[in-house]
């Protein structure tokens, strides 16, 4: 085991930070322990490690196992916002004021890591939550390995990139996982090193869209995580768009319209999205949910 201790110039809430990183309940790369403890794991540049974050008198502790360790540690102030820089950001709309004070501890942190955000984000294109949740199980319980150290029972770490590309297409059947969504992750792949060597999110962004089956809203999700772009909006979000119109107007936008009210924080835009989404606003529910589909054979 190897440990760290990082004390941050502004508040950090652990849990606002990291959450972004878990894909449902079950998702096999994060746990929260009972003493509020978060466990995650990751397949470093060093290979795979797992890492424990916890907070305690203002003060970031990690510690990490595995071959990755020493690379988790280095890059904790980035997973934990240490470079997000919120100086810029004003809060524009009177019903984000008390959520802001509230949550002075937001911030958007970074993995550097983009197969982590992309895989689970093209698995999220256009289907519910628990459908894509369901099939990054399967996935990493079959093609990941164990995670290193006394991590939490079932903690398992991304496949490498080789493997993304060599999983045989009934395997993403039996995943739930449609074949489309199949050829963009292991396309992207071939690319990773590339993806991550982009030195902004803007570049990135372009590296990413480049690629058949990534668009605004998966590169949006992957620059969030990946790079810590707190701008990155969702565009083409089911959900997003009414959920910010509803909470800054009072009735629901589209995308142009997200777009429009979210002008006032241009270089803070995702950073807003993630403030109206704590203010627990929503439309009232019309019509019939998506259906979680099931087309697998067995």
């Amino acid at each position: 085991m190897k440990e760290r201790a990082w004390t941050p110039d502004e508040p950090v809430d652990v849990g606002l930070v990291v959450g972004p990183h878990r894909h449902g309940g079950g998702d096999p790369t994060w746990r929260q322990g009972r003493d509020g403890a978060i466990w995650r794991t990751s397949r470093t540049p060093a290979g795979p490690g797992t890492l424990r974050v916890s907070l305690k008198s203002s003060t970031v502790y990690g510690h990490a196992w595995g071959p990755g360790a020493d690379w988790l540690l280095e890059t904790l102030p980035g997973l934990m916002g240490g470079d997000d820089d919120i100086s810029g950001f004003t809060v524009k709309h009177a019903v984000l004021e008390d959520v802001f004070r509230k949550h002075r501890g937001l911030r958007i942190g970074r993995t550097g890591r983009v197969m982590e955000a992309l895989v689970p984000a093209v698995l999220e294109q256009k289907v519910v939550g628990r459908e894509a949740w369901r099939a990054w199980r399967w996935l990493l319980n079959r093609y990941g390995e164990p995670a290193p150290g006394p991590a939490p029972e079932g903690m398992r770490v991304v496949p490498e990139p080789g493997v993304w590309r060599e999983i045989p297409i009934w395997a993403w059947h039996r995943s739930g996982a449609e074949a489309v969504r199949a050829k963009t992750i292991a396309t992207a792949a071939w690319h990773v090193e590339k993806l991550e060597s982009a030195s902004t999110s803007a570049e990135a962004d372009r590296l990413l869209r480049a690629l058949p089956g990534i668009g605004v809203w998966t590169s949006a999700e992957v620059r969030q995580r990946a790079f810590g772009d707190p701008d990155a909006v969702s565009v083409g979000d089911y959900h997003l768009a009414k959920i910010v119109g509803y909470a800054l107007t009072g009735e629901k936008a589209d995308d142009p319209g997200m777009m429009r009210l979210l002008e006032p924080y241009t270089g803070h835009r995702h950073r807003a999205t993630v403030l109206i989404g704590l203010t627990g606003l929503r439309p009232p529910p019309r019509g019939p949910r998506m259906p979680i589909r099931d087309y697998r054979t067995f």
